[in-house]
This record gives structure tokens, sequence and C-alpha cells, in this order.
């Protein structure tokens, strides 16, 4: 069981990205952000088990659904919100967007809106760490649709045969954009896929953030002492549509009002208290700072300057 610390740190950072995606929902209504979004929210709970178990030097591969990612990776609210605004002040100086945040100093790798691209990038971060004999971690975040993509396949079998210490993370939302798992698997579990690369294969609940936290720790470790990559597949829901743009009206109801339901946020909250871990106090009021913290995010970048033309060009390569 983590300790107190962790698992308040953990219900911070699920708040932290609910209502930083939320107010990103908000401002884009207000035609602040250029191009399209992709919502972390009703997904928190894989983003913050995940990271918990993470050092500041491990590192992680995200999606075009990558706010979550960054936040519980420990990345600045403020540069985070600005790059999202194309402001300057952004990770990477307003150019790359909602889809394309990276910073290496957390051992954020980047997030990137091509679909499975963040796999093998994990496995190349899982060859340099073995190459320098450190004993660091790569937890690579996809989606359900990427596993049926060939470098899934191709990036497990790597980091199987070469016993790399990746974390693959399937967040599985049951939909690729449209089309349900149902459509193009024969298979319910994606975990069961990792038996063809002799790797452990776990599905867990991914709206419970203590089954993902313990589910990554026992991957983290094994990575640590030199035994390979794990295939963890957390079953969550995104509460929006695909993009901003998607109604997601090819989502039965009942559906959808059923996995509202399993709300990772109250979830954890009702299990805090539980535990005496939290009290209704101390709920409110950690609340009421993550959702200052987001207030000041929006008032640095919507203060921040845009890139300047002549700028196009700088910073592109590195």
């Amino acid at each position: 069981m983590p300790t107190k610390e962790k698992l308040i740190e953990m219900y911070r950072q699920i708040l932290r990205i609910r209502h930083f995606e939320e107010k990103v929902y908000e401002l884009y209504g207000q035609n602040l952000v250029p191009g399209t979004i992709h919502l972390y929210v009703g997904q928190e709970a894989v983003a913050a088990g995940v990271c918990a178990n993470l050092r500041k030097d491990d590192y992680i591969t995200s999606t075009h659904r990558g706010h979550g990612h960054c936040i519980a990776k420990g990345a600045d609210l403020r540069k985070v919100m600005a790059e999202i605004l194309g402001r300057k002040t952004g990770y990477c100086k307003g150019k790359g967007g909602s889809m394309h945040i990276a910073d290496f100093s957390i051992g954020m790798l980047g997030a990137t809106a091509v679909v499975g691209a963040g796999i093998p990038i994990a496995v190349g971060a899982g060859l340099s760490i073995r190459l320098r004999g450190t004993d660091q971690v790569v937890a690579g975040f996809f989606g359900d649709g990427a596993s049926n993509q060939g470098t899934f396949h191709e990036s497990i079998n790597m980091a199987a045969i070469w016993s790399l210490p990746v974390i693959f993370v399937c967040e599985n939302n049951l939909y690729a954009m449209g089309t349900r798992q149902s459509v193009v698997m024969k298979i319910e579990n994606i975990a069961d896929r990792a038996v063809a690369y002799g790797i452990p294969g776990v599905t867990v609940d991914g709206n419970d953030v203590l089954a993902v936290y313990e589910a990554t720790e026992d991957a983290v470790d094994r990575a640590r002492h030199g035994e390979g990559p794990t295939l963890i597949e957390c079953k969550t829901y995104r509460h929006k549509g695909h993009s901003r743009f998607d109604p997601a009206t090819y989502r039965p109801k009942a559906e959808v009002e059923e996995w509202l339901k399993k709300d990772p946020i109250p979830r954890f909250k009702a299990k805090l208290q539980e535990m005496q871990m939290l009290t209704k106090q101390e709920a409110e009021k950690l609340e009421q700072e993550v959702i200052l913290a987001v207030e000041e995010a929006v008032k640095f970048g919507t203060e921040s300057p845009f890139p300047a033309p002549e700028e196009a060009l700088e910073n592109v390569y590195a």
C-alpha cells in the first residue's frame, strides 16, 4: 500500500488533470486554442497511477491525448497551458501545441499525433538505458487502437528479446476514434497479446488509481532489476468525444451512463475517506488549491505573447 503522502499526491494529480482539461475545453470554446484538442477527462487514474511509481529521471512517451501524462510526470501547468494556447512561453515555444508537448528535464520525451508512434520511441529510450547501464525505466502510453499498429508488435518484440526496462501502458477506452475494440479484435483483453512475446501481461481497472499503481509498481520493479518489459492494459473510458469536434454519438447512451458512474475521481475520494486518509474539509481545501493553480496557468498563458513570425524556423531542430 502506498504511503499517505503518496495517496494524497495521486488524488491531487487526478484533480489537477481534470480541472486543467475542463478549463482547456472552456478556452477552446472561446476560440483561444488553435487546432484541435483530445481531452483526458475520465482517464486520469491511469496517468496518475503509473507516474506515481516513476522517478524524475525515468521517461515517458505520450499520445495525441497527452496533457494528463505531462501533468502526472511533473510538468508545469503554466507552461503546458501556454503551449496549448500557442504562446511563446510554452514548452515548445508555442510551436507544438496540444499534441506535441515535451520536457526532457522531467523525462517527458514528447507526445505525438501519430497513432502508435510513441511506442518505438519508448523502446529506443529503453535501449539507451541499457547501453548506459542505469536503473531508469520508461513508461510508454498508447491507446487500444495503437495496439493494432505494426509499431506495437515490433516494439514489444524488440523490448522482450533484449529485456529492456519498458512498461507498455495501453489505455483501453474501448474506442479507436469511433471504432469499437470488438470490431477490430477477436480478443477481449489486449494484455493477452503479451504471451506472444514472452512477457507479463496484466489487465486492470483503469478507473481505479490504486489498481493502476499496484500493477505499475510490480512492472517498474521488474524493469529496474533487469527482468524486462511488461504490458499493462488499463480499462478506462473517455468522458468526451475523440476530439473537440466529436459528439461521440456512436457510443450507446446506456454505456456512457454506466461508465460515468465509474468516474475515477469520486471513487478515489470515497476510498481515501473510507481509509481515513482524507477528511471532507481537507478534500475541499485541496480542490480549491488545484482550481487556483489552474486559473494561474490560464492567466500565465493568456498574458504570454505569441511567437514572432521571424521565429518560425528557430528551435525547430535539436
